[in-house]
């Protein structure tokens, strides 16, 4: 009785968010996100059920919080980066290397958990200030100077824990990725805070209309004296700051540090994330609360997928579907000719079950004959 109750209640909250979003573009990633959810509702036994042990919350839904939390913060930086026209390849690997200097310092060099933590996000940032520098200062295009620290980034990474695993159980870095506030994963509140100054910065000063002009046009934008090169550099450093809190996250999530491992292949549903979130990549207009719902709803289909029992090798198949049939969606275009095709089969529908309407008879009367 509780479970519905409490279903009921999540489900009534979630509607009225999709209402009041209707007419605006995240709409069909949050609705895309409700179908999935509502799929798992009577598909997925015990996917909504929620237990309360030493007084945190678990269940499905908080794994997929907690989970999503590397995707999620990954995406916030990758918005910003496809908002200028450019894309970094090179978060998953920078992920890596946050994880092995964090390892490294706090189990080798027997540094304190706050040095450690600190030396990882500022590494991390200066790989994404190097990717700035390629792109904005010698003009290397984003995806071939990205994909350079992309593919050496793991060698560092390597090099940096001699090619070891390294374990840790520091109570401090455990506590990133498997700690609780307020009775919910402590990853949650990391992912609210990166989108919180995020959202300062982009939409309580110009650098947001600035990292929207230059995407839109990046000439135009230098002609009206934007400083189009140093709006690249900030947004590529920002995207390794947020790569290396995710990799921060992910080290503590399994207790170590895995170079080979950390962070693969998670540059790729960073991107997806943003495009289901309504972000173009041709770039210009972004949305940060959109990415960060793509990021949820990449993880909840990953988990979906596992939850039905979905091998890992075929489970790339339906997780394309289901985005390009999001993508689809958010396309004005698609649905318009969408609506052209449904319509005549509406008409067809219609008079199914209803009364055909009656004409009106009106007597006449003819004029008498001579």
């Amino acid at each position: 009785m509780i479970d519905w109750v409490s279903d009921l209640l999540f489900w009534i909250v979630f509607g009225s968010i999709l209402f009041l979003l209707r007419g605006q573009r995240i709409f069909w990633s949050v609705g895309a996100l409700g179908l999935l959810l509502l799929f798992n509702q009577f598909f997925t036994p015990g996917f909504f059920h929620i237990q309360i042990l030493d007084g945190h919350l678990y269940g499905s839904r908080i794994d997929v919080l907690n989970q999503g939390a590397k995707v999620m913060l990954l995406s916030l930086g990758m918005v910003l980066v496809i908002a200028t026209g450019g894309v970094d390849l090179s978060v998953g690997a920078v992920m890596a290397i946050a994880a092995a200097v964090s390892s490294r310092l706090l189990v080798t060099e027997h540094q304190s958990a706050g040095a450690a933590i600190a030396a990882a996000l500022v590494i991390s940032t200066l790989a994404g200030a190097w990717n700035g520098v390629l792109v904005a200062g010698f003009g290397i295009q984003p995806i071939v100077a990205t994909l350079v620290l992309m593919v050496a980034g793991r060698g560092v990474a390597q090099l940096i824990t001699e090619g070891q695993i390294i374990n840790f159980l520091d109570p401090t870095m455990v506590y990133l990725g498997n700690g609780h506030l307020f009775a919910l994963p402590f990853t949650l509140t990391l992912v609210l805070v990166t989108l919180g100054l995020a959202f300062f910065l982009v939409r309580r000063t110009a650098l947001g209309l600035f990292i929207e002009s230059v995407g839109d046009n990046d000439e135009a934008s230098r002609y009206s004296g934007i400083n189009a090169k140093q709006v690249k550099f900030l947004v590529y450093t920002f995207s390794g700051f947020c790569a290396g809190l995710a990799g921060l996250v992910a080290c503590s999530n399994i207790k170590s540090a895995d170079a080979n491992n950390i962070g693969l292949y998670l540059e790729l549903d960073a991107i997806l994330a943003v495009v289901v979130g309504g972000t173009s990549l041709q770039g210009g207009r972004f949305y940060l609360i959109g990415a960060v719902v793509g990021g949820l709803f990449i993880q909840t289909l990953t988990t979906t997928l596992y939850a039905r029992n979905v091998s890992s090798d075929i489970s790339p198949v339906p997780k394309a579907l289901a985005i390009i049939a999001v993508c689809l969606f958010q396309s004005e275009s698609f649905r318009t000719r969408l609506s052209h095709v449904v319509r005549p089969f509406g008409r067809i529908l219609k008079p199914l079950g209803s009364r055909p309407p009656q004409k009106s008879i009106t007597a006449t009367h003819d004029s008498p004959k001579p």
